[in-house]
């Protein structure tokens, strides 16, 4: 019987996912500029390295990057409680355990989607997390898993394929009272795909994870998978808690901008030059302390995407003509050589 635990915390309408490569600081802090009320995610970031690294290098961030999830992949309980323990020096709003990664690296080591097989080993990872800290604990998972040639244990479930197969993970996980499921709503094929591949195979299955919300309307549930569009989002919300974004949130990254409408369709986005503006005395700080110029320059690249004028945004862009020592001025000729037109609002 699903654990019928109602969490006080409040769903963020609009999350930004976890994203290998993509989710580091600079780009968090540029997503602050577009979008006050979302909740954003750090990298994965594994307990492991939490327990042997530099933990400023992995989990320092800024202020202005407001209220940020950490996401940690564990493998055993202890190592969970550590590390969660070893975070709560950070100030991260809640902190995330990564039941759907569906990389082969990630998996072998029965980690990420992988986890799925071992029911009752992610209701000990998530106890043991609560355990170590007062700050809300939330999960993100699939809706099934097929583990085929990559999990050993002959004690775990290889496939999780259906609706039911679900229920049984979220009947012992729930009992561990998780604050919010994060379903990513594709069922995670852990041998066999390209990365790429394992971003549209199998396909969507948005239903399954809306009946998990009408069946059980006390959990706190997020979607995630694929959305793109406000107006996807916004028929979303009328069905689940929160949407949770990916890769639409570097690929179109004025999106973030317009979602504010979401609550309030008069309100007017912050323009895509003032969004330059103000990243601007961030990137100079950076550049001072030693920050690598490339990630700095990252997360502008789709800030005019489908707009008039960005292909040569781009080309100014390029790996080739970002240097330490050019990259401010580069960002001030933009500003300079786009008047206010389309390309500002």
């Amino acid at each position: 019987m699903m654990e019928k635990y109602i969490s006080n915390i409040k769903t963020p309408k609009i999350s930004i996912a976890p994203m290998v490569d993509k989710s580091h600081r600079h780009f968090r802090y540029f997503c602050r500029l577009m979008n006050k009320e979302i909740l954003l995610y750090t990298e994965m970031v594994t307990a492991q390295a939490i327990l042997n690294g530099e933990l400023d290098k992995i989990l320092y961030f800024r202020e202005e990057e407001g209220n940020v999830a950490l996401q940690i992949a564990a493998s055993n309980p202890e190592d969970a409680y550590k590390a969660v323990k070893k975070a709560n020096s950070y100030n991260y709003s809640e902190i995330n355990l990564n039941c759907g990664c569906p990389s082969d690296r990630v998996s072998g080591n029965l980690m990420g989607a992988a986890l799925m097989s071992d029911r009752k080993l992610v209701y000990e990872i998530l106890l043991a997390m609560k355990e170590a800290t007062n700050k809300p604990i939330t999960i993100k998972h699939r809706i099934g898993i097929d583990g085929t040639g990559i999990i050993q244990d002959k004690n775990a479930k290889v496939i999780m394929d259906g609706y039911y197969d679900l229920l049984e993970f979220l009947d012992t996980v729930s009992k561990a009272k998780p604050d919010r499921y994060t379903v990513h709503a594709r069922s995670a094929i852990l041998k066999g795909l390209s990365p790429k591949d394992n971003r549209e195979i199998p396909p969507l299955d948005y239903d399954m994870v809306y009946r998990l919300k009408k069946d059980f309307d006390y959990l706190n549930i997020e979607i995630n998978g694929g959305f793109k569009t406000v107006e996807s989002i916004k028929d979303a919300l009328t069905k689940v808690d929160g949407v949770m974004i990916g890769r639409a949130a570097y690929e179109d990254c004025y999106l973030l901008a317009n979602l504010q409408k979401v609550d309030n369709e008069n309100l007017k986005p912050i323009s895509r030059g003032e969004i330059i503006k103000s990243y601007i005395p961030y990137v100079k700080e950076e550049i001072a302390n030693g920050s690598n110029v490339h990630l700095l320059a990252a997360p502008l690249h789709s800030l005019f995407q489908g707009q008039p004028g960005s292909k040569q945004y781009k080309q100014l862009l390029s790996s080739g003509n970002i240097k330490k020592d050019t990259f401010v001025q580069i960002l001030y000729n933009i500003l300079e050589s786009m008047p206010e037109n389309s390309l500002w609002c």
